[in-house]
């Protein structure tokens, strides 16, 4: 595109008109519409929406149900701890697997002397699968392992 060098004296206005190509009788539609104001029908045939994606692992938590433990393998009280009187909570976080086993499992807070006891027992335990829209799928949790002295 080139810059003009002049002003022109006059400038020519243009009219913009659509040709007429065949409306229909009552004066809207385009050539070869189906002369319905609303489209003829696609409205009515539009494709179902998708379907939702299940998720591939859901948080399990506070109001939501927990998933259901099948095998709770218990802590050994390991004999250093028990020496020094140190009892308390151990608290991880757990990613349960599609097939209800332990996939991940990290230490968030507790008594130190209990971590490894808990962290070996919870390796050990099962859940039911946790179905979701009839899909199995992952189950991301906090699990609370409780040490007290009897």
């Amino acid at each position: 595109m080139v810059a003009p060098t002049v002003i022109p004296n006059k400038v020519a206005m243009i009219k913009d008109e659509a040709p007429d190509i065949g409306a229909g009788s009552n004066g809207f539609g385009v050539a070869g519409g189906t002369g319905d104001a609303l489209g003829g029908g696609i409205l009515n045939t539009a494709p179902p929406p998708p379907p939702k994606a299940t998720p591939s692992r859901i948080k399990v938590g506070g109001n939501v149900q927990s998933a259901s433990l099948i095998r709770q393998v218990q802590p050994v009280y390991p004999p250093i701890a028990k020496t020094a009187h140190v009892s308390g909570t151990v608290i991880l976080h757990a990613i349960i697997a599609k097939d209800g086993s332990i996939q991940e499992l990290q230490y968030v807070s507790g008594p130190a002397l209990l971590m490894k006891a808990a962290m070996d027992a919870v390796h050990e335990w099962r859940y039911k699968p946790t179905m979701l829209n009839g899909e199995p799928v992952e189950v991301d949790t906090t699990v609370q392992v409780v040490f007290t002295l009897g």
